[in-house]
């Protein structure tokens, strides 16, 4: 009966997983439709876009005390379809002010669901002793990929809001009877969040932990954001029509990240946390180095592709190991280190642009290299004896 439940609540977790960002990949693509229709500059949309980085960070640092006065499995099945509703009033926006506040909505909800499903994907490995966390992951990024395309395949027959409603609530659909299907592992709650710690009390290992996942997301929010502009700089390139050949290089570093995550949980089994960690580490590390050192342009297909493989696993590792560093504050352990792989996001993109403008693409990617180095210390902290398949003989408690 155990072994019943615990399968079925790995393959509900990770179809989750996939279905829950699909509102998020319709909203991504929904974006330059949005930016016409208010009439926005580029600063303009930029500032509004800030709506929701702002709320997350901000969410973070409630989701724990949600989880845990809520439970995990009421949290998830609250705030999809809250989500799926704040998905919609981005396209109700009348203007820059209301679009900010929209996405602060929007990226609430968001925060709040991923911080409990996350939770929720961590427990099925400390309980069952499966390794599941990159294969959600990498169905997370599938996920808003199918949003994306769904929306970029509709958008041109249906009005915006028809879409993101009609997306929003066959995947909010899905993934609520999915949620309702999810067997308790543990208790989940007793109705009483943990007492609230001092900085002191905060473990050493979480701040590691932490410092590894900002120093990863990083980099990964460097390629994401501006190795379509390296591209085009390498190759020249000029005019709209010709700069759009450029967004190969963003497609390649993600179907590798994607294909990164569906293999982690093997490759974590075959080498371990630290061996996995330190192995991606050192694949980005060579990525990096077929960008900034002076080779063929061919050589920067191979350099995303390696920078995508080796950041694939940081997230998913990073989630197991706070997971398992203590069951009382895991909710609230997760939305710490969300909070540090959230601010590499946001600093990412800002510090490699403005070197690129000063200095160049070759040169504002080669500082990403000292983080990379620091992270294979780092990488320490991610070995955990709860999350590594040490623990496959560790009995599942259900309920």
């Amino acid at each position: 009966m155990i072994d019943r439940d615990m399968r079925r609540a790995t393959v509900l977790i990770m179809a989750l997983f996939f279905l829950q960002p699909m509102i998020i990949g319709v909203w991504f693509a929904l974006i330059p439709i949005v930016k016409e229709a208010i009439g926005l500059s580029k600063a303009e949309l930029a500032v509004a876009l800030l709506g929701m980085p702002i709320s997350v960070l901000i969410a973070l640092q409630l989701a724990g005390v949600a989880t845990s006065r809520l439970g995990v499995r009421h949290v998830m099945a609250y705030f999809l379809p809250l989500q799926v509703a704040a998905g919609l009033l981005p396209l109700l926006a009348g203007g820059q002010a209301a679009l900010f506040l929209a996405l602060m909505a929007f990226g609430a909800s968001v925060a709040i669901f991923e911080v409990a499903m996350n939770v929720y994907a961590g427990r099925v490995e400390k309980a069952g002793g499966v390794l599941v966390m990159n294969r959600c992951h990498g169905f997370w990024a599938l996920g808003m990929m199918s949003g994306a395309l769904l929306t970029a395949t509709l958008a041109a027959a249906f009005p915006p809001i028809a879409v993101m409603a009609a997306i929003g609530a066959a995947s909010g659909g899905l993934g609520f009877a999915a949620v309702r299907r999810m067997p308790r592992i543990r208790e989940d709650t007793d109705g009483v969040p943990p007492p609230k710690r001092k900085l002191a009390q905060i473990p050493g290992a979480l701040i590691a932990i932490g410092g590894y996942m900002l120093l990863v997301t990083f980099v990964e929010a460097a390629m994401t954001d501006w190795s379509a502009v390296y591209l085009a700089e390498r190759l020249g390139l000029a005019g709209e029509g010709a700069l759009a050949r450029a967004g190969i290089a963003v497609t390649v570093f993600a179907a590798f990240m994607a294909a990164g995550r569906f293999a982690g949980d093997y490759l974590k089994r075959r080498f371990g946390a630290l061996g996995l960690a330190r192995g991606s580490v050192g694949m980005a590390l060579l990525g990096i180095g077929c960008l900034v050192l002076p080779l063929p342009v061919e050589a920067a297909y191979l350099g995303f592709a390696c920078v995508g493989l080796g950041v694939a696993a940081g997230y998913p590792l990073g989630v197991s190991a706070v997971s398992a560093l203590d069951d009382r504050y895991e909710a609230s352990n997760i939305a710490i280190m969300s909070t540090f792989a959230l601010t590499g996001f946001l600093i990412g993109p800002p510090i490699i642009g403005f070197l690129g403008e000063a200095f160049g693409m070759r040169a504002a990617f080669a500082v990403l290299m000292p983080g990379l180095l620091a992270c294979l210390v780092l990488a320490r902290w991610l070995e955990s004896r709860e999350s590594d398949t040490g623990s496959a003989d560790r009995r599942p408690t259900m309920g």
